[in-house]
């Protein structure tokens, strides 16, 4: 079990930062780069495994357990029954209910997508559209299905770009020649219509042997993803190999472009070749990043522009500093008292949101495990 730590005033220094993990809805206090002081508050206790953090436009947040359910925080409170148990889950090792969006609309279709692992020609990932009423989660519509999953390396990532196209991140099933081959749906990024259709502007339409669904490859295990404000450049955190499948490290941040190779498994860590894509930041040792996030709220407004993802085999957030493509420093965030870090998100108030995952099998549980929690202002 770790150890919770009584609230200490620390500073946080580059690439290292230590801070005292809450008690309930009891806070720390710390000093971020630029002087920006915050504490950090817990949100809600008791999940299991939570994959997905998403903010609702009625005030609500859904949050995803990787066990099959969609939970509900309302008013601050964690919901004790969820929203819905999605009945096909077929959770193993890193997969079962992962991803989870709302349609740009969502205030006025309430339509929502969940990919997630289910049992099928072996382990498979869907991805399905479902609305919610009052009567819960119906009307159920598959996106897209039988993308190749295992317990390892399953994505998967779902978010809707300014483009207004749902893109989807997957892994490579754990079968590393996947990801280069243009007939498989495996160590990708999916490009979609928000009914499920593919845009005729994608890279690989009309290319025989090649699956339009296609936007970019080469992909070992991407798991987070978003789009720099003011360019509209779609940045991307990545799994390294895990010294099974190549030399252990190699975690990516990778600038992600149309029709684009990202060189898996050919090359990887800090390797180049012709025609390929090496990352914009490498990590050795590997940090296992999960997630990623553009700050765009005004309650730090330090933090504006900034690119955020939190690690789970690293246990912080890491904070990247950035001129457009070019990385002018990065920092550590929150040390290794909180343990493994999942998803991180934008909330409404400006703060900065983040699940734990220390019930994954791999953590080391703490008391109120697996919790969401927030980074907010000190003024």
């Amino acid at each position: 079990m770790r150890m919770l730590l009584p609230p200490t005033l620390l500073l946080v220094l580059f690439l290292a930062c230590h801070h005292a993990p809450p008690e309930g809805k009891g806070t720390g206090e710390t000093a971020a780069a630029g002087a920006t002081r915050f504490r950090v508050e817990t949100v809600a206790s008791g999940l299991t495994v939570p994959w997905s953090i998403v903010f609702v436009p009625d005030g609500r947040v859904f949050v995803t357990e990787r066990s099959g359910r969609v939970r509900v925080i309302e008013s601050g409170k964690l919901r004790t029954e969820p929203l819905a148990t999605i009945a096909d889950v077929e959770p193993s090792g890193e997969s079962g209910l992962m991803g989870l969006a709302l349609h740009p609309q969502f205030a006025d279709n309430h339509l929502l997508y969940l990919a997630y692992a289910y049992r099928g020609n072996g382990q498979r990932v869907r991805v399905v559209r479902l609305k919610e009423t009052a009567n819960g989660l119906v009307e159920r519509k598959v996106m897209i299905e039988e993308i190749p999953a295992s317990a390892n390396h399953a994505g998967c990532r779902l978010r809707f770009g300014p483009d207004g196209k749902l893109y989807i991140t997957t892994g490579d099933a754990t079968e590393r020649e996947l990801a280069q081959r243009l007939d498989s749906l495996a160590g990708k990024t999916l490009r979609l219509n928000d009914d499920g259709t593919v845009p005729p502007d994608n890279p690989f339409v009309g290319q025989a042997g090649a699956r339009p669904e296609i936007w970019s490859y080469g992909h070992r295990n991407s798991q987070g993803l978003d789009w720099q404000p003011g360019t509209n450049v779609m940045f991307q955190t990545e799994h390294g190999p895990s010294g099974f499948d190549g030399p252990g490290g190699g975690d990516e941040l990778n600038i992600v472009e149309r029709g684009k190779n990202y060189g898996w498994p050919v090359i990887h860590h800090d390797q180049r070749q012709e025609g390929m894509e090496s990352p914009l930041l490498e990590y050795t040792p590997a940090v296992a990043p999960a997630s990623a996030m553009f700050y765009r709220g005004a309650a730090f407004p330090e933090f504006r522009g900034n690119f955020f993802f939190g690690c789970l085999r690293g246990e912080c957030i890491i904070r990247v500093v950035l001129d457009g493509r070019r990385v002018v420093s990065q920092e550590r965030l929150l040390g290794e008292d909180y343990g493994r870090i999942r998803d991180v998100a934008e909330g409404p108030d400006g703060a900065i949101y983040f699940s734990t995952s220390n019930r994954d099998g791999r953590g080391q549980p703490a008391s109120g495990d697996d919790r969401i929690l927030r980074l907010v202002p000190l003024k």
